[in-house]
């Protein structure tokens, strides 16, 4: 299981021009799941996600995390996180 997590102001997922989901501030997570993979790998990412310091305290340093600023997440299966490049163009 890979993952890349990033801050958002707001993000959204559309198919055919239809809105399926969207957020306001909080985490865009690009998710992908592989054979193998079990509910504690799911389990200790969202964990992370949630305890990452990556919001702006009123100091301007990076000291809260996402239930501290009541933020939100979304989740987007991503299985290129996965592919192997080593072959081919």
């Amino acid at each position: 299981m890979k993952a890349v997590i990033q801050r958002v102001d707001c993000a959204g997922v559309k198919i055919n021009q239809k809105e399926l989901s969207s957020i306001k501030s909080g985490i865009l997570i690009f998710l992908g799941v592989e054979k193998g993979d079990a509910i504690a790998d799911a389990d200790y990412i969202l964990d992370k996600a949630i305890n990452l310091r990556i919001f702006e305290d009123n100091d301007g340093k990076m000291n809260l995390g996402l239930v501290d600023i009541g933020g939100e997440m979304l989740v987007v299966s991503q299985f290129t996180l996965l592919a192997d490049c080593r072959k081919g163009r």
